[in-house]
């Protein structure tokens, strides 16, 4: 658009559906937050060229409205419609991506979720987090590492997961013990970290609302990939907020929210040691993970 054009919009100001954005966008004034002015320009744009390109009926704007209203009354203290729309769209991860990019190597991001709890009991490297002996016996072990391979003494990594039905113990009061499947470790010297858990199981978001009847409509499921769910923090190093997924899982390729990402699929093997089994105190057989964290400069 011509710099001429820009002000005749701007001091004409009346409506016209071929420079309709431009005629909206215009009216921002010049006192405006910089920042605030640069987003509603750009979702200015975007939203007059999809109206433009879909052309809804009346009728199809209306309902549009009153899935946003009903989604937002949808929303509490507790539970946040609007994030799980962002998350079913995509949206949370594209965002995540952009605002941690990472070097080749380095462990990537992925959404915190909503199910964190802050404050988990600390527990000695080999501990078992598993605090009502469900599931399949899963030993989890391995290194944080910066990007030249050093191992970093001091590390923290804070995990939680779902047991072997599918649910965080903030789920099931009374069911699950509290703090069940969650756990803060510290690395040693060597970078090390190992605990005992059991093996995750895929679960569905909530559903019962405006996002999980729209999935229904559009043909799509509500379940997230079975995962491990990490925050890993070093001083003067970024922090992760991560998964691993467990390779086996139905729904590994259609994640709902989009949160799988191959870097971050591990293996899941079936182990017999006896020295093992001896020190971690599990059964024979039993599931092992070996799983490296690399952390970036802060």
């Amino acid at each position: 658009m011509t710099a001429h054009l820009d002000t005749d919009i701007a001091i004409g100001g009346l409506f016209e559906e071929e420079h309709s954005a431009e005629i909206v966008n215009a009216r921002i004034s010049a006192d405006a937050n910089p920042r605030l002015a640069q987003v509603m320009a750009v979702l200015t744009r975007h939203l007059h060229a999809a109206i433009k390109e879909i052309e809804p009926t009346h009728d199809e704007w209306f309902k549009a409205i009153e899935f946003l209203t009903r989604t937002g009354q949808m929303c509490t203290d507790w539970r946040q419609e609007y994030i799980l729309l962002s998350d079913v769209l995509g949206a949370t991860m594209l965002v995540d991506a952009i605002n941690h990019r990472r070097p080749k190597g380095a462990t990537p991001n992925t959404i915190l979720g909503p199910f964190y709890v802050a404050n988990a009991p600390h527990y000695e490297n080999g501990a078992n987090i598993c605090l009502d002996g469900k599931g399949e016996p899963t030993l989890v072990s391995g290194r944080v590492l910066d990007t030249n391979g050093q191992p970093i003494a001091g590390a923290t990594l804070d995990i939680w997961q779902t047991n072997d039905e599918g649910f965080y113990d903030v789920q099931q009061k009374g069911v699950q013990p509290d703090y069940n499947l969650r756990g803060l470790f510290t690395t040693g010297a060597d970078g090390y970290y190992a605990f005992r858990t059991v093996k995750p199981r895929h679960y569905p978001i909530p559903a019962d609302g405006p996002v999980g009847k729209l999935l229904g409509e559009l043909g799509r499921h509500p379940n997230r990939a079975a995962h491990l769910h990490f925050i890993v923090t070093a001083n003067g190093y970024d922090q992760v907020i991560t998964h691993i997924f467990t390779p086996d899982c139905q729904y590994l390729h259609e994640d709902t929210v989009f949160g799988v990402k191959k870097e971050l699929i591990a293996e899941f093997t079936t182990q017999s040691d006896p020295a093992v089994a001896e020190r971690y105190d599990l059964p024979v057989p039993f599931l092992a993970v070996n799983w490296d964290f690399v952390l970036t400069p802060a």
